[in-house]
């Protein structure tokens, strides 16, 4: 196995899946970071400053590519549900409408850092009570924020997407891959 390219500051399998289909070789490092919203915060300044964080609090002389997604809807943030009533509750506000999700992703290499914000629009098919019930037994909301997941069971209730499929994954590919280049990564042909 070859050396690590470069450090994904994460631990979403999600993230990381979108990364593996490059063919790219990385390390994974869970970064320790305080990921909560600040008073008056907007969501695209809060996800751009938190992945801005995750990038650099890793320790490392490789660049380092970190992430942070907000579901968000009326304004709101919609976080990973603190338990099964609060992934139905969430689930019943999402159901028949569009919200966006905002995902910001930083590379940092060395001293220097690029972030960028990149936001998709997911429309939900109307849920009745017994689909949401099912779907939260499924336990696939309750560590996902806004307590679905694009890349699971929760496809089923997505009518359709304005933007970056990625961008909902998790990590906004064209950018990353973008920034990558920049910190000297040879990725995508590139």
């Amino acid at each position: 196995m070859s050396a690590a390219d470069f450090v994904l500051a994460s631990s979403s399998p999600r993230r990381r899946a979108l990364l593996q289909q490059l063919g790219l070789t990385f390390e994974i490092v869970p970064p320790d970071v305080d990921e909560t919203q600040l008073a008056k915060e907007a969501p695209a300044a809060m996800v751009d400053r938190i992945a801005r964080l995750k990038a650099t609090t890793i320790d490392t002389e490789l660049p380092v590519v970190a992430a942070d997604t907000a579901v968000v809807l009326d304004g709101r943030v919609m976080g990973k549900p603190e338990n099964p009533a609060a992934a139905h509750e969430m689930l019943a506000l999402l159901s028949g409408r569009t919200h966006a999700v905002a995902t910001g992703v930083a590379v940092r290499r060395g001293g220097s850092i690029r972030s960028s914000v990149v936001v998709a629009d997911v429309t939900f098919a109307p849920m009745t009570p017994a689909e949401i019930e099912w779907y939260v037994g499924t336990e696939e909301p309750l560590d996902k924020a806004g307590a679905y997941g694009l890349g699971g069971i929760g496809n089923v209730f997505v009518r359709g997407i304005a933007g970056s499929h990625s961008t909902v994954m998790g990590l906004p590919l064209s950018q990353t891959v973008a920034m990558l280049r920049w910190a000297g990564v040879a990725v995508a042909g590139g």
